[in-house]
């Protein structure tokens, strides 16, 4: 087992469900370093076998040089000099999680931290790709009434899908984190109802602290103030992460569905709302068409998975090298001193 710094904290949800407040909030901590999303992490792993084996330094150079120049991905973002994140990552072990490990560590050293993270929502279908990378990783799940999240997702400018996909993408959050529960046990995989954060931010965020290993800090209450320089400008809809945490938008989802789009909410997640202590609105329950559409929706979303899963298991049987992360605390010492 690794220590405690060592561990990569990934913080994963249904879209819309916190995940951005709580990112802030880890951010905050004296100790964590969590940056907004990155977009560079999947993808390079995807692409891993076009690298080649990274033993050698040349394929190692190329690596660091695709990360961080594709216009695609959030690296600017990070305020990193791209130049010397690439000559750390030559000098660096030769895997691809180390390689990306080195990114987020440069980024926790930047605000003088030692301890790193991430967070995409999008990550939840993703957690064992990360473990291959990372094997004592903690992975923080951020759970909202579906209701709010499918609500929110309908008024994002960047949300291009309709209201069956994200119910769809609320219940498979919830499926694939209790499988996880199951799976990684308590050591690794740790649940936060985001209602209970925002009503009580220090008593929630220091069960999350003790999960982590780390000391509370009341810093974390107040993530507003590192939202003003870590949030980009252009991103309006994390507009409220810039004031203080609120309840305000509990419960928003009765004003912003149609009753129609409740009915189906409600009827898709079952028994899952009733599990966290959601009530259920009592809603006309949906017609036998809406009910096949959503069915049929769901099942395309599964497939498709199903699909992805299947070529990263053909892609494993043609890896060029090893993909675990070899980064130590000690190794990152020696980088801060170069």
């Amino acid at each position: 087992m690794a220590s405690q710094a060592d561990r990569p904290i990934f913080v994963i949800g249904c879209p819309r469900s916190g995940t951005t407040l709580l990112q802030l909030m880890l951010h905050s901590h004296q100790r964590i370093a969590i940056p907004a999303e990155t977009r560079f992490l999947l993808p390079a792993y995807t692409a891993r076998c076009e690298f080649g084996d990274l033993r050698d330094s040349a394929n190692r150079r190329a690596l660091g040089e695709w990360i961080t120049g594709r216009k695609e991905t959030k690296f600017k973002d990070l305020g990193l000099d791209a130049a010397q994140v690439v000559d750390e990552i030559v000098d660096g072990p030769p895997t691809m999680g180390s390689a990306l490990g080195i990114v987020f560590r440069a980024y926790a050293r930047k605000f003088g931290k030692p301890r790193w993270g991430d967070k995409r929502p999008s990550y939840f279908k993703h957690v064992p790709t990360l473990l291959r990378m990372w094997p004592d990783a903690q992975f923080v799940h951020l759970i909202r009434d579906g209701r709010d999240c499918v609500g929110s997702l309908k008024e994002m400018p960047w949300y291009k899908l309709d209201v069956n996909h994200a119910i769809s993408a609320w219940r498979e959050a919830i499926d694939y984190g209790r499988r996880y529960a199951t799976d990684l046990g308590p050591e690794s995989y740790y649940e936060l109802q985001y209602e209970r954060l925002v009503a009580d931010p220090a008593g929630e965020l220091s069960g999350l602290c003790a999960f982590l290993g780390e000391e509370f800090d009341p810093a974390m209450t107040a993530p507003q103030d590192i939202a003003k320089l870590t949030v980009p400008p252009q991103k309006r809809w994390h507009d409220r992460t810039h004031t203080a945490v609120t309840s305000g938008r509990v419960g928003a989802w009765s004003k912003r569905l149609e009753p129609w789009e409740i009915g189906l909410a409600e009827s898709a997640f079952g028994e899952r709302l009733a599990d966290y202590g959601y009530e259920l609105s009592g809603a006309p329950k949906p017609s036998p068409a809406m009910l096949g559409k959503f069915a049929k929706t769901a099942a395309h979303r599964r497939m498709s998975q199903r699909k992805k899963d299947l070529r990263d298991r053909w892609q494993r049987r043609y890896e060029p090298g090893p993909v675990e992360c070899l980064l130590t605390a000690d190794t990152a010492e020696s980088a801060a001193l170069t």
